[in-house]
């Protein structure tokens, strides 16, 4: 029977937010695992994640959680969705509104972070995780995959210049299939995203082959092509 809002609400129920931080060291997407050192959770790995206050907006805490990690505001930042199975916590009833970000994995600060034994792992590989992580995690890979199909946010995952090659396995690994590469690149440099750098790789960057031609993308373009559809899909 519907009560809301005649009837009093349960103000007995806690708030955190976690954030998926999805990165692309040249060859893997990878996503920022911490270690907990809540006694009742002591060695389990997490999410960077932090309790909400009543007054706290949850844009607003992401955006200053990401800040404290990388330094300056993210440029895909997006809310997944409220995580709330009732034994998800041990110690209460907590619901998590989950976001995601893309970044660069060179951005974190991580000498600052040591202590609490950040470091960045293989989605595809991921151990078991505190509380619903795991769930988090996939739904948030499952996001990925469908905005790299519409939208040009795979390039805030690049580092500044790239090869093609690069490019075609950040795809590949979002969308876990194979992509035809020659069409790819077909697509790819009809939408003017693509800048070519004077210069090749050294084959020192990893997942750079030597010799390969470096890129960077095309800011004006990517703007524009940012908060829309792409022309076309993979």
């Amino acid at each position: 029977m519907l009560q809301y809002p005649s009837s009093k609400p349960d103000y007995h129920v806690a708030l955190s937010l976690s954030l998926v931080l999805l990165g692309f060291n040249g060859k893997r997407i990878e996503v920022l695992l911490a270690k907990s050192k809540n006694p009742e959770y002591e060695g389990e790995l997490f999410l960077p994640s932090q309790n909400l206050l009543a007054n706290e907006d949850f844009r607003e805490v992401a955006e200053s959680m990401f800040l404290h990690l990388f330094g300056y505001a993210p440029g895909v930042l997006e809310q997944l969705k409220a995580f709330g199975k009732v034994s998800r916590s041990r110690g209460g009833r907590v619901v998590n509104i989950a976001h995601y970000a893309l970044v660069k994995t060179s951005d974190f600060k991580a000498e600052e972070w040591s202590e609490y034994g950040m470091y960045w792992c293989d989605i595809e590989n991921i151990p078991q995780l505190a509380f619903d992580h795991n769930e988090i995690i996939e739904y948030a890979t499952e996001r990925l995959a469908r905005r790299v199909r519409r939208m040009p946010v795979g390039f805030e995952m690049l580092p500044p210049k790239f090869t093609i090659g690069q490019l075609i396995k950040l795809y590949e690994k979002a969308l876990k299939k194979k992509i035809d590469k020659r069409n790819f690149r077909k697509k790819v440099f009809k939408t003017y995203l693509l800048e070519e750098v004077d210069r090749k790789a050294s084959g020192k960057v990893f997942g750079q082959q030597k010799g390969s031609q470096l890129y960077r993308f095309n800011i004006k373009a990517y703007e524009m092509m940012k908060g829309s559809e792409y022309p076309f899909q993979f």
